[in-house]
């Protein structure tokens, strides 16, 4: 049975997850501490109730420590400024400073642009490009003074610039948009704080079968065959999170030929 190393690579690493009350978020924050990294999971949904959609803060938590991992919940709703500034305060009360930041959290409405309403657009936004940012302006102080930090945004292929001939889309511009901005956001980062030993990435998972991609009905007869397993973001975003900074920072990567590049197969999750 797989179970949780306390002394792997991540030892003695604090690691903050947003978005790990299920999906990706939540694989990613079992991969990490299955390394023996201290992790501290985030999301808005922490007890069962508080959303449609299937998984929880509680339940992340509870399948770290199962398996011997160390793991704290805190609730934030990313949105909001002083939520953000709270979930940092939390998280380095719980662990200590930070040495890894992961930015999963996504909001997503699919809509045509000619009837994308603003307050979504602005929630997007907020959610997806500001929230990342300002998460990593308030962790980089001390990451810069301890000469050591991981940070790794999560975006799509979406950000890839639609080719002809075109095909009539379902809606996502916006969201491509801001993955767009994201990664271009990542790889200048990774150039102001390279001298710092701060790297900073983007990886994007395939089309893996989550609560969120169901909801969006993401995958179906013309989608189904291009499904990737859980496994592989988690593994790829690990795999960033104890890279060299100077050597493994500024990249734009997808999982399946990212870790075909480095000769890697994804580890069973707890």
């Amino acid at each position: 049975m797989t179970r949780v190393n306390p002394n792997g690579t991540l030892r003695g690493k604090t690691a903050l997850v947003t978005g790990a009350s299920r999906g990706i978020g939540e694989a990613i924050a079992v991969r990490l501490a299955m390394e023996g990294a201290k992790v501290v999971v985030s999301a808005r949904t922490a007890a069962d109730g508080e959303s449609k959609l299937p998984g929880t803060l509680a339940h992340t938590v509870e399948r770290i420590r199962a398996a011997g991992g160390e793991a704290v919940a805190v609730k934030a709703d990313l949105s909001s400024e002083a939520e953000r500034e709270r979930l940092i305060a939390e998280a380095t009360a719980a662990y200590g400073p930070l040495d890894i930041l992961v930015n999963d959290a996504a909001v997503t409405f699919f809509i045509p642009v000619e009837t994308f309403p603003k307050k979504r657009f602005d929630l997007m936004m907020e959610v997806q490009v500001w929230a990342p940012m300002h998460l990593c302006q308030l962790v980089l102080p001390s990451m810069r003074e301890r000469k050591q930090g991981w940070i790794v945004n999560i975006s799509s292929g979406a950000a890839f610039h639609p080719k002809q001939p075109y095909v009539r889309r379902s809606g996502g511009t916006v969201y491509g948009m801001c993955k767009a901005a994201l990664e271009r956001f990542t790889t200048g980062l990774a150039s102001e704080v390279f001298d710092d030993n701060v790297a900073v990435n983007v990886i994007s998972p395939g089309l893996v079968d989550t609560p969120g991609v169901a909801v969006h009905g993401l995958i179906n007869e013309q989608t189904k065959d291009r499904v990737q397993p859980i496994e592989y973001i988690a593994e790829a975003t690990y795999q960033l999170c104890k890279g060299d900074p100077k050597v493994m920072t500024g990249r734009i990567d997808h999982a399946g030929p990212f870790l075909e590049e480095m000769g890697l197969k994804p580890s069973a999750l707890v």
